[in-house]
C-alpha cells in the first residue's frame, strides 16, 4: 500500500493503549527486515533517518528504498524523518515525500524551539503531513546527537505550553533515557510522563529506547506513550549477523550472503520489539 503518515496511526494506538515501533533503517537490507516483521505480526510500522544517515546517501536514496518496501506491503509504513536539525532539513525530506517529519529544537532555548516547532508544523500541515517535536533533552551520544550533561527533564506545565504554541502533532519527552549504548540500567522518571500526560492531549514519543528494558517500556506505554523509537539496536544486530555469518565463512565474499543474516538478526529484533509496543494484529 502507498506510505501512510503518522496522524492516525498514532491517535490509534492512543486510543488502543499500545505503541507503534519506529525503527531506524540504515540500508535496504534493514528496510526489508522491517517491513517482513511488521507483515508477519500484522503491525503498523514506522521507519525512519537521522540527519546522519541522510548525510551518508541522501534523502531520495532512503525515501525510493522505504516506498517501494511500503507499496508491496499489506501493513502500514511509515517514513519519517527523525531528530530533523534544521527548518531547511525537515522542507527538503517534506519535498521529498516523507510522510512525518520531527523537528528537533530541543537544543535551543524554548523560545527558540516554539518558533522552529510552529514553523515547521506551519508549513507541513497544508500537505497533511503530521509533526513531531521534542522538549526536554533526551541524553547520550548517537550519531550527530549529543544530549550533553545535565540535561532537563520535560516540564509538564512547558509542556502544555509548548503544544498549545507550536500546533505540533506529537511530541518526544525527556523522562531519562539516552541514545547511544547505555552504562548500566536508565531510570525513568514514569511518574513525570503520567503528568505530562495528564496536560498534554497529543500524542508522546519515548526516545532512546534502546537497551531500555522491555518492562520499562511497557509501563511508559501503560502511561500515555504511543510512538517508541529504536536505532542503536538494530545497528547491533545487522552488525552482530554480518559478523557471525563472516566469522563461519571468512573466504565469503557475496555482500548478498553476509547481509542477508544481518537482515535476519534484525527481523527478529524487530518482531520483538513489535511485542513490546504491543501493535501486533493492528494493521
Amino acid at each position: 500500500m502507498p506510505l501512510v503518515t503518522t496522524k492516525q496511526l498514532l491517535l490509534d494506538a492512543q486510543a488502543g493503549g499500545y505503541a507503534v515501533g519506529a525503527f531506524n533503517v540504515e540500508n535496504m537490507e534493514m528496510v526489508q527486515a522491517v517491513v517482513a516483521a511488521a507483515e508477519e505480526l500484522k503491525s503498523p510500522v514506522i521507519m525512519q533517518t537521522t540527519p546522519s544517515t541522510v548525510k551518508y546517501a541522501g534523502l531520495e536514496y532512503f525515501y525510493a528504498n522505504v516506498k517501494a518496501a511500503a507499496e508491496k506491503a499489506s501493513v502500514p509504513v511509515v517514513m519519517h524523518l527523525d531528530h530533523g536539525s534544521s527548518f531547511e532539513l525537515a522542507m527538503q525530506a517534506l519535498r521529498a515525500g516523507y510522510t512525518s517529519i520531527m523537528i528537533d529544537g530541543s537544543h535551543g532555548t524554548f523560545e527558540e524551539n516554539v518558533a522552529v516547532s510552529r514553523a515547521v508544523a506551519q508549513a507541513c500541515h497544508p500537505s497533511n503531513v503530521p509533526v513531531e517535536a521534542e522538549l526536554g533533552k533526551v541524553g547520550g551520544k548517537e550519531d550527530d546527537l549529543d544530549g550533553g550533561d545535565g540535561n532537563p527533564y520535560t516540564d509538564p506545565e512547558q509542556a502544555k505550553l509548548f503544544v498549545e504554541e507550536t500546533g505540533v502533532d506529537s511530541l518526544a519527552v525527556a523522562i531519562g533515557t539516552a541514545h547511544g549504548v547505555y552504562k548500566g540500567t536508565p531510570k525513568l522518571d514514569v511518574e513525570r510522563l503520567s503528568e505530562i500526560r495528564k496536560v498534554v492531549s497529543i500524542p508522546l514519543v519515548l526516545h532512546g529506547t534502546s537497551g531500555v528494558p522491555d518492562d520499562a517500556v511497557r509501563e511508559c506505554i501503560r502511561r500515555g506513550i504511543c510512538k517508541v523509537n529504536y536505532a542503536t539496536d538494530l545497528r547491533i544486530a545487522f552488525s552482530k549477523g554480518v559478523k557471525g555469518f563472516l566469522g563461519e565463512n571468512p573466504e565469503a565474499f557475496d555482500p548478498k550472503k553476509y547481509n542477508g543474516r544481518g537482515r535476519e538478526e534484525v527481523k527478529q529484533y524487530v518482531m520483538d520489539k513489535i511485542r513490546v509496543c504491543g501493535s501486533q494484529g493492528r494493521a
